[in-house]
């Protein structure tokens, strides 16, 4: 008869090594995740930023003069 290979973790090191595994995995979830939801903020809230931060500049100018080319 072949011999069967157990696939069952023995001692703790194992379940320790686990854990490790899973806390990584769930760190670099949640790093991924803010990276995508400070992509969002960053290319959706930019151009607000600029023409707020213009706004607030000496002289005040119109919101016009702000989005015009010119």
């Amino acid at each position: 008869m072949a011999s069967t290979i157990s696939l069952k973790a023995k001692g703790k090191s194992s379940n320790k090594k686990a854990e490790d595994r899973s806390a990584i995995d769930s760190l670099k979830e949640w790093t991924t995740w803010g990276i995508k939801k400070t992509k969002v903020i960053a290319h959706y809230g930019f151009i607000p930023l600029i023409i707020i931060i213009g706004m607030n500049s000496d002289p005040k100018p119109q919101l016009s003069q702000l989005l015009s080319p010119k």
